[in-house]
């Protein structure tokens, strides 16, 4: 027999308090029975706890979670759409004639990276549907290793609107986004070893960010024009036509542009990695408003989101490269530990008095890890370094090692002292007056 009521518990004022159990009944000394109307008051409370807390979370809620092992073909799917293949000069040993670009507005503009493939008036691009079609260069920035197309519709100025009505990634807004995290997923799509001809699909790999830091490479003997900031990834995303793919993250929100083939300088490995679509590049130029030796430079800098919206726009004009300094660059007055060793660490043993490195505050048994952010691997990378990129007056900030602790020391260089036996400079004789000349 079954009851219309249920237990509902109440403390009693007793010594010793009977258990409830499954046995208890309807009829407890230590219970006291609920009628209907108390078991829908209450089911009427949980009701609306459970709904108070949906709404809450549906306020605090942000982006859905994607998780590793969720699929991604979706994702996949809708940025093939946004990305095209791109074929130009090359096709002998070791520079491809084929790449990857990135669609960056529906016009047909294309972003990808600056490299040999452009150089050609026979460029060709692939679209996701198959459609085959020229493009033409508007613009180049080294500083950035990037380049915009735009796609050629026959009858048609470059100027003109095409009607291509294109999807495509909006970098202004990609580039507002905060940037991926260590240890975040990300996908590369690339048209890898030409394995996409029409419309086939690029080809798609899964890794995560090992690290965000400065580009620190070289192509062969030569440096990569551009040193800024870079998402090292631990897929094996650059390979041969990959330059110029999209890295995105796992609800394909556009992060950066694959690179080309390096070798990490410090490693002699082959790198992965990707320019972020927050890319800034700047370059030293004379300031020919100068009024003092500090003002002699300036910096000019340009993002990627800015090159990219000139060069649309048929407004852009590349920054000028400064010529290589040559010479011994500016004088620090370090004195290192014997430099014994291929790699020896670039350990301080010693300041000269009154240098520069005295007055900013460098002591024997420092460690100078990183210039200006680039990593220094020993003695003789800190000395190439600060050949190739300073003069005197200039200003280096260094990350040095002492005892447990990183410290950040700015240094100003100045004129290197005269060598011992070397005679010293005096200010030339004026020349002699003029001889009057004699009257007749």
């Amino acid at each position: 027999m079954t009851s219309n009521y249920r237990l509902c518990l109440m403390p009693m004022p007793s010594r010793q308090q009977t258990p409830v159990t499954p046995d208890s009944g309807p009829l407890l000394r230590r219970g006291r029975r609920c009628s209907s109307a108390a078991i829908r008051r209450e089911s009427t409370l949980r009701l609306a706890l459970w709904v108070g807390v949906g709404i809450l979370g549906g306020l605090f809620a942000t982006a859905p979670t994607v998780l590793a092992a969720d699929p991604f073909h979706e994702v996949a799917e809708k940025a093939n759409r946004k990305l095209v293949k791109i074929f130009g000069a090359g096709g002998f040993s070791r520079l491809n004639n084929f790449g990857t670009g990135i669609v960056v507005s529906p016009d047909g503009h294309i972003l990808t990276v600056a490299n040999q493939l452009l150089d050609t008036p026979d460029l060709v691009v692939h679209l996701y549907d198959g459609r085959r079609m020229r493009a033409q260069v508007l613009a180049v920035e080294p500083l950035l290793d990037a380049a915009l197309l735009k796609i050629r519709v026959e009858g048609k100025r470059t100027d003109e609107p095409s009607g291509l009505d294109l999807d495509y990634f909006d970098i202004a807004a990609a580039a507002q986004q905060p940037r991926a995290a260590v240890g975040d997923w990300v996908l590369a799509l690339s048209n890898t070893f030409e394995i996409a001809l029409r419309d086939e699909p690029l080809s798609l790999q899964r890794g995560v960010v090992m690290a965000y830091t400065r580009l620190t490479a070289r192509m062969g003997v030569f440096e990569p024009p551009y040193t800024g900031e870079v998402y090292i990834v631990d897929a094996i995303t650059n390979n041969p036509g990959a330059a110029g793919g999209a890295l995105l993250d796992r609800r394909g929100q556009l992060l950066g542009i694959i690179g080309r083939e390096l070798r990490n300088t410090l490693t002699e490995t082959y790198m992965n990695y990707a320019v972020p679509v927050q890319a800034i590049a700047e370059v030293r130029v004379r300031n020919p408003d100068a009024k003092s030796d500090a003002e002699a430079e300036k910096i000019v800098r340009v993002s990627l989101v800015e090159f990219v919206a000139k060069a649309m726009r048929g407004e852009y004009k590349p920054l000028e490269r400064p010529a290589q300094l040559v010479g011994e660059g500016g004088y620090h007055g370090i004195i290192f530990v014997p430099n014994v060793l291929e790699r020896t660490p670039a350990y301080v043993e010693d300041v000269v008095p009154g240098s520069p490195a005295a007055k900013a505050g460098l002591r024997p048994d420092d460690l100078i890890s990183f210039v200006d952010g680039e990593p220094i691997a020993s003695i003789k990378a800190f000395q190439e370094w600060i050949r190739k990129n300073t003069r005197p007056g200039t200003t280096i900030r260094l990350e040095v090692r002492r005892g447990e602790a990183l410290q950040t020391i700015e240094l100003t260089l100045g004129p290197h002292p005269p060598r011992p036996g070397s005679p010293p400079k005096t200010p030339p004789e004026p020349a002699p007056p003029p001889a009057a000349k004699k009257e007749r």
